[in-house]
């Protein structure tokens, strides 16, 4: 089948299911978690052997974290699905009324965006978070997991088409792509694809950016900061630069840069060195931060750094001010946290730090889908379209106006037989 021939199906796949109810969506939701149990074993096995193919590739450790797909992580992707079966249904929500004139009245209503291309790394859990969003949202959506992961994928996508066609939901809704050939493909299908996500860096989100006419919303580099403030609790600081940078390494919310106000810095970061050093986390710091504990020095590309690892630089700063600059200048507009016992310089903070996610006196792993409540997420969006930060239920659909009326004609408002009241109204789209 042609890349056309299979945008054409979920295209029209998207339309039939954009009018499928909640009950319908959460039935087909809970097949596929119970799919995934049923089918755990036959998992497993395809994702031991993406994992010899890719240890043989010498495929990085932090992508062969994100790549391992065990019980743990099943169990975890059917926590989620359970979570977004209990969400209320995105779509069909009113969100304005206005009463033109008597019996013409207005609604503003949300509804599918279409059909959906998200191109994603090498976490397999990716495809069913992303999968089972659009699904719940009424959505299409075609996706290209990274090759090295293709046996994993290939078990996934089989599982939920098969899951949700037994469940009712129109078959084609979703389909996997698997080369880079579809992707070119796919960037030339905007009159199919409404909307395409990228997962990856910067360069790979610009290339999809200069590559297609479809509108794109980026999901480029987690380089994420804590900010020291002079005035912190330093237990607490330290406990939450520690999960920051190494409750899971392998992810864009964890911490890549730590930023020290220098009037803490002589007594927080030999703490926090012991304690990092039991992490095995190597530190990479600035002149100052080199004149107060061992450390690798820095170069100006580690502060514009995703190391995905166990590695963090460090820059003593003058101040909040300098904080902030540093970040607005290296960082990703992902996720950024200032640790401070100071509600003001909180309050500017995040403010002025032109991110996505901002946080006060929390680890930066905080930014997740899952964790804020949306069931899960299909990436964390960087950029500043109609969805920022974690992209769940909500970044999924869009809205439609919606007018009734009742033999009413222009042309009586243009010789002013008539005129608007525009009147805001608190009702329920009717129909």
């Amino acid at each position: 089948m042609s890349m056309k021939e299979l945008a054409q199906r979920v295209k029209g796949a998207s339309i039939k299911l954009a009018g499928a109810g909640a009950e319908l969506k959460n039935r087909a939701l809970a097949q596929i978690a119970q799919s995934l149990k049923d089918n755990k074993e036959e998992i497993i096995k395809a994702n031991q052997e993406d994992l010899l193919r890719s240890e043989k590739e010498n495929l990085p450790d932090p992508l062969l974290k994100r790549l391992k797909f065990d019980e743990a992580k099943i169990e975890d992707v059917v926590d989620g699905i359970s979570s977004l079966i209990n969400l209320e249904d995105p779509v069909g929500k009113t969100l304005l009324s206005t009463e033109l004139d008597d019996g013409l009245e207005l609604y503003k209503v949300t509804c599918p965006i279409g059909v959906i291309g998200v191109i994603f790394e090498s976490r397999p859990d990716a495809l069913v978070q992303i999968s089972t969003l659009c699904l719940k949202s009424g959505n299409g959506v075609l996706l290209k997991g990274g090759s090295e992961a293709r046996e994993t994928n290939r078990v996934l996508a089989e599982i939920i088409i098969k899951a949700t066609e037994k469940a009712g939901i129109p078959s084609n809704w979703v389909a996997l792509l698997e080369t880079r050939s579809d992707v070119n493909e796919m960037l030339k299908m905007d009159q199919y694809i409404d909307l395409v996500i990228p997962r990856g860096s910067n360069d790979f989100v610009r290339y999809i950016m200069d590559n297609s006419r479809i509108p794109v919303m980026g999901h480029a580099d987690g380089i994420c900061h804590c900010y020291v403030d002079e005035d912190t609790d330093k237990d607490m600081a330290v406990k939450i630069v520690v999960d920051s940078k190494t409750q899971y390494v392998a992810v864009c919310n964890a911490a890549e840069t730590l930023l020290v106000h220098k009037n803490i810095a002589p007594d927080f970061l030999p703490v926090l060195k012991e304690a990092l050093d039991g992490k095995q986390v190597e530190l990479i710091g600035c002149l100052k931060t080199c004149s107060v504990i061992p450390a690798t020095p820095a170069t100006e590309e580690d502060w514009k750094a995703e190391y995905l690892d166990y590695k963090l630089s460090v820059k003593v700063v003058s101040g909040l001010d300098e904080a902030i600059d540093h970040i607005n200048t290296y960082g990703s507009g992902h996720t950024d946290s200032i640790l401070t016992a100071d509600k003001k310089k909180a309050a500017r903070f995040m403010e002025y730090v032109d991110s996505g996610n901002v946080f006060w006196n929390c680890s930066t792993r905080f930014s997740d889908g899952f964790r804020y409540g949306f069931g899960a997420e299909v990436g964390i969006s960087t950029g500043k379209l109609h969805s920022r930060g974690p992209v769940g239920l909500e970044g999924l659909v869009i809205y439609k106006y919606k007018l009734i009326g009742n033999g009413h004609i222009v042309s009586d408002y243009s010789n002013r037989t008539r005129n608007f009241s525009h009147k805001k109204m608190n009702k329920k789209y009717p129909l």
